[in-house]
């Protein structure tokens, strides 16, 4: 691997860290530039998808960190949506840890045209939320706690929803976040905020109990995954202002764009 292969690594990193910051989908950017950088090897996607999780997480954990006071008194339900959490991320991660590389290599296409079309319906679920909250604000007395107005066969369908995110988060992760806000919505949230603290909590779970047994299965590679990390860290506090002057509106049909494009070259390229 060449000195350049590092410096756009970073860059990718930087971005990715960047947009994480303002819109969401940094994944949009690093993952395909792993595998850009792991062009020819045995096994790159794989490995590209492993790395990738692990130099994200950090990410993760100070996204839950900033919304920590959200997260309110409910321990019972945060307690509730931990369990298919880990679960459907330890089932996400064997699962790739078992698919056969070439396999995964065919699935990839499909799997960023997936992200990039849960990154497309964000916004119109982020205006639904918020025009929702905006109902409960004028009308206090509606304002209910996490998941207070949820019925059994709700809480159900929620967990088994957050079980099968987990499966996928698990497994390649990109857009997890918008799918737990969409089966969230389902509990009744009236509180945008208290939804992201919860969202980033679990996909600290999903993507912390994945990177614990890629790196089990030795398949991280530890100089990217830490390069790319440092790269993200310094993108969501240096990068965002860049991102926010571009505006948000830019920088998400720089995404799209990006995600599209990569699932039809590496469909061409098939």
């Amino acid at each position: 691997m060449h000195w350049f292969h590092y410096l756009i690594l970073f860059l990718a990193a930087v971005a990715g860290g960047a947009i994480n910051a303002v819109a969401g989908g940094g994944t949009l950017l690093t993952f395909p530039s792993l595998i850009w950088a792991y062009h020819g090897l045995a096994a790159a996607e794989v490995i590209a998808n492993a790395t990738n999780t692990v130099a994200l997480w950090p990410g993760a954990l100070s996204s839950f960190w900033g919304y920590r006071s959200e997260l309110g008194s409910s321990r019972k339900e945060l307690l509730a949506l931990s369990v298919p959490s880990f679960a459907g991320g330890v089932l996400g991660a064997v699962l790739l840890i078992e698919t056969d590389p070439k396999t995964f290599a065919l699935l990839v296409p499909y799997l960023i045209l997936l992200a990039t079309s849960l990154f497309i319906v964000q916004e119109p679920l982020a205006r639904w939320e918020r025009r929702r909250a905006g109902i409960v604000a004028a009308e206090p007395t509606r304002h209910r706690a996490l998941g207070e107005s949820a019925t059994a066969t709700r809480w159900a369908t929620v967990l088994g929803c957050q079980f099968l995110i987990g499966v996928y988060g698990g497994y390649f992760g990109a857009g997890i976040g918008i799918l737990m806000l969409a089966a969230f919505g389902l509990l009744g949230f009236s509180n945008i905020h208290q939804a992201n603290a919860i969202k980033n909590l679990n996909a600290m779970f999903i993507n912390g109990i994945a990177a614990a047994l890629f790196i089990a299965k030795g398949l991280i590679d530890w100089r990217l995954a830490l390069w790319m990390a440092v790269g993200a860290i310094f993108g969501g506090y240096a990068g965002a202002g860049l991102a926010r002057r571009l505006g948000q509106k830019n920088v998400r049909r720089l995404v799209i764009l990006i995600g599209l494009s990569l699932a039809l070259s590496l469909w061409l390229g098939k």
